[in-house]
C-alpha cells in the first residue's frame, strides 16, 4: 500500500530522505535512552530482574496492539502526522515515566510503558512506510541506510546514557531532556515527507474491491517467521545486555550502557 502519489522534485524527495534519516535516528536515540539505562529503573524501583521482565513485557504488549492497526492509521492520517501522533504519544509516555520513577511508583512506570509501547509501534511502522515510498520514488535501495540511522541513533544514545550515567545524572532528568528533543523533532521533521493522499473511501462512495488477503501467501508466513526469529535475538540483546553487564559482570551502569551501544 502506497500513500504517496505522484512525483515529487528531486529537491522535494532528497529533502523527503533527509526527514526521513533523521526521523529513524531520533527513533533510535529514543529507544537507547530508555533500554541502556535499564540497570538505574531497577535500582530506583528496587525490584528484581524477574520483575524488571514483567515491566518490559508492558512496552511489548504495547506495540503488538499498535502494530497491526498502524496500517490504518497511516492510511487515514498520513506517515507524517502518523509519525507526530508517536512521537508526541512517546513524550508523554516519556514525562509518565520520569514522573514515576521520581517517585518510585512501579504501576506508574507500567503503565507510561504501555503507552511507550503503543507509541514507538506507530513511530516505527509509519517511518517504514515513509522509507519505502522514497525509496520507490528514487529508484535506488536507499532503506539500509534508513535503518543504519535507528542504529546510530541508538549508539549516540547509548553513549550520551553512558555518560549522564558516569556523571550521575538521574535517568528522569535524562529522559525529560530527551522528551524534548522527540517533540521538536517529529513535530518538524515530517513537513518534508512526500504527499499524502487518504486511503479512507469517501461518503457516498464504494469500497474498492479487496484483492486476495497477504496471509495466504505463504512468503507473508516465511517472512514472518524470519523477523521473529530476528526479534527475539535482537530483543534479548536490547534488554538485557545493559542489566546483564552489572549484574553479572559487576560493572557500572556507565560500563552496562557502554557495552549496549556496541551491541547496537
Amino acid at each position: 500500500m502506497s500513500l504517496n502519489t505522484g512525483t515529487p522534485s528531486e529537491a522535494g524527495l532528497k529533502a523527503a530522505a533527509v526527514a526521513t534519516f533523521v526521523v529513524f535516528g531520533i527513533n533510535g536515540l529514543v529507544f537507547a535512552s530508555w533500554a541502556a539505562r535499564i540497570p538505574a529503573v531497577t535500582e530506583t524501583l528496587q525490584i528484581t530482574s524477574g520483575q524488571m521482565g514483567t515491566l518490559l513485557l508492558c512496552t511489548a504488549v504495547g506495540s503488538l496492539l499498535a502494530l497491526p492497526t498502524a496500517g490504518l492509521v497511516v492510511g487515514r492520517l498520513g506517515t507524517a502526522n502518523t509519525v507526530r501522533l508517536g512521537g508526541l504519544l512517546a513524550a508523554a509516555a516519556g514525562v509518565g515515566i520520569a514522573l514515576s520513577l521520581s517517585i518510585a511508583s512501579i504501576p506508574g512506570t507500567a503503565i507510561s510503558l504501555f503507552f511507550f509501547g503503543i507509541a514507538i509501534g506507530l513511530w516505527d511502522v509509519s517511518q517504514n512506510i515513509e522509507g519505502a515510498d522514497v525509496e520507490h520514488k528514487m529508484r535506488r535501495t536507499i532503506m539500509p541506510q534508513f535503518h543504519a540511522a535507528f542504529s546510530g541513533g541508538a549508539f549516540v544514545g547509548a553513549l550520551i546514557g553512558a555518560g549522564l550515567s558516569n556523571l550521575g545524572v538521574d535517568l528522569p532528568v535524562h529522559l525529560l531532556v530527551i522528551v524534548g528533543i522527540v517533540v521538536v523533532v517529529t513535530m518538524i521533521a515530517p513537513r518534508y515527507f512526500l504527499p499524502h493522499i487518504s486511503t479512507a473511501t469517501p461518503a457516498g462512495e464504494e469500497k474498492p474491491a479487496k484483492g486476495p488477503s497477504a496471509w495466504r501467501d505463504s512468503r507473508t508466513l516465511l517472512i514472518g517467521v524470519v523477523v521473529l526469529g530476528a526479534t527475539l535475538t535482537e530483543g534479548a540483546g536490547n534488554d538485557w545486555i545493559a542489566k546483564a553487564s552489572v549484574d553479572g559482570l559487576g560493572t557500572s551502569e556507565s560500563t552496562g550502557a557502554l557495552m549496549f551501544a556496541l551491541f547496537v
